[in-house]
């Protein structure tokens, strides 16, 4: 298994380093297609590279967004197209060819319940979940627009964070992924917080 992660890693940064932006778009969006690509490598090496002039830190993050949003309408589409009985049925057949199970769209489906629509804001910064949660999205139907609004916001949000990371450790960008997940819940804080602050700036203007 740790071979296959060396693997995954150098082949990663082979394709960024080769293939620059596009390199980063495609290994974004295969990653949050639920293949085994780490992302959070890929966007921490891509960090790394902006300190050392090879990358522009508004480019990666358009790049890397707009890849987190193509996979997130191709997750959605499915669910909002098929419902929710013959999604599970082609999960059941098809679902290993890329790492997922029921057991996955049941997880993402009880964070949508227990968090509405803003489950797709505070998922993606939940590593294991992120992706996913645009499945029970579609099968809801939650508005596209809503749908889009959220997704930018949150995976611009993880994006920004481990792209800033690698670049402001420099050649010690390999550690933010290994820290990926405690990181993903600071994240998480700081949207919950920010969600709190303006709830109640609202109740203030409102009063």
């Amino acid at each position: 298994m740790s071979d296959l992660l060396t693997e995954l890693t150098r082949g990663s940064i082979h394709v960024v380093y080769s293939f620059g932006y596009v390199g980063v778009f495609v290994l974004v969006a295969l990653s949050n297609l639920l293949l085994p690509i780490p992302s959070q490598l890929v966007l921490a090496f891509s960090g790394f590279l902006i300190d050392r002039g090879y990358f522009s830190f508004p480019m990666v993050l358009l790049t890397s967004t707009a890849a987190s949003l193509v996979s997130a309408l191709i997750l959605y589409a499915p669910g909002h197209r098929l419902g929710e009985k013959p999604l599970h049925r082609f999960v059941r057949r098809f679902g290993r060819l890329a790492f997922v199970n029921e057991s996955h769209l049941y997880k993402a489906s009880a964070w949508f319940e227990q968090h509405d629509e803003k489950a797709v804001l505070i998922a993606r910064l939940i590593p294991g979940v992120g992706s996913l949660i645009s499945v029970p999205a579609g099968l809801n139907r939650m508005p596209l627009w809503r749908f889009l609004t959220y997704t930018t916001l949150g995976a611009s949000l993880w994006n920004t964070m481990f792209i800033g990371l690698g670049w402001a450790l420099g050649t010690w960008w390999r550690t933010v992924a290994q820290y990926a997940q405690p990181l993903g819940y600071v994240g998480l804080a700081i949207v919950v917080s920010g969600l709190f602050w303006f709830l109640w700036h609202r109740r203030r203007i409102h009063r």
